[in-house]
């Protein structure tokens, strides 16, 4: 079969429109909140319930498959990306949006085969944009192509990253810093959306021209980085180095330019990896 994940692709878009639909009536009820690792690591029972859906029907259709979910991992799953065809599932990328009904809450899965990003899904389910990508066959947002600004010049750019609470104080020292030193290059602008796999997005669309973070996860990344190469755009390491999935940090850009002059501005601090216990 010269397309043998194509069926795979076909699958993960029906089960993530399901998750979406699941989202998007939890919604309309009162959502019970529990913390994981602190006060804003949030988790709600719809994220496990999703999570749920999403690997039982891949697993029934696809048994020898392996998974890497943000819920399971959680839960003391492992965190290892092997050869074997793997879906790495972020249920609800945005849980905190979620909670406070901010719309921007995605469902993201991302396919890995020998290691490599063979396709990506992004669901932004209150927005209803489904955004997809195969790896050489382009990226689509509900079955339009898309592709990124193509801007070069940093001052003429639309930057995002994550922001939130660190315990560590050097750490949350260091966000602030860098968020200080893009705005004074000049940029037109540092926003957050509050998702990792919807920042990726935007880039991808051309809504805004670079998102960097430090500190997401796998399964913050796989679906969304696929999405923006197949766009036009770039994705590397915040050290300016090639991009690695489990290293829980990258740059996007429209431009090589700008994700280079991204990585040569910020400072890094340290944020493990996803697959060591460190």
């Amino acid at each position: 079969m010269s397309d043998p994940w194509q069926e795979c692709m076909d699958h993960g878009v029906e089960i993530t429109k399901e998750a979406g639909k699941m989202i998007r009536a939890a919604l309309q009820k009162d959502i019970a909140v529990m913390q994981k690792s602190s006060p804003v690591d949030l988790v709600t029972e719809t994220d496990q319930k999703v999570e749920q859906l999403i690997i039982s029907s891949i697993r029934d259709k696809f048994p020898t498959h392996s998974f890497i979910g943000e819920e399971s991992v959680a839960a003391g799953a492992p965190s290892i990306l092997t050869d074997n065809p793997t879906w790495i599932i972020d249920p609800i990328d945005g849980t905190t949006n979620f909670v406070h009904r901010f719309p921007f809450v995605s469902v993201s899965i991302g396919f890995t085969v020998k290691k490599e990003i063979e396709f990506g899904i992004v669901y932004s389910c209150i927005e209803d944009k489904m955004y997809t990508a195969r790896k050489g066959k382009g990226a689509f947002c509900n079955g339009a192509p898309i592709k990124v600004s193509g801007q070069q010049d940093i001052s003429q750019s639309m930057v995002l990253t994550g922001m939130g609470f660190k315990k560590d104080p050097e750490q949350f020292k260091t966000i602030l810093a860098n968020v200080k030193t893009i705005l004074t290059i000049p940029v037109h602008g540092i926003r957050s959306s509050g998702s990792a796999a919807v920042n990726m997005c935007l880039v991808a669309c051309g809504s805004a021209d670079a998102y960097y973070h430090m500190g997401i996860h796998c399964w913050d990344m796989a679906g969304g980085a696929v999405i923006v190469t197949e766009a036009g755009g770039v994705i590397m390491d915040i050290s300016g180095g090639a991009f690695d999935l489990m290293s829980r940090r990258l740059i996007v850009a429209s431009s090589r330019a700008i994700a280079e002059r991204i990585a040569k501005e910020i400072t890094e601090f340290p944020v493990g990896r996803d697959d060591t216990d460190g």
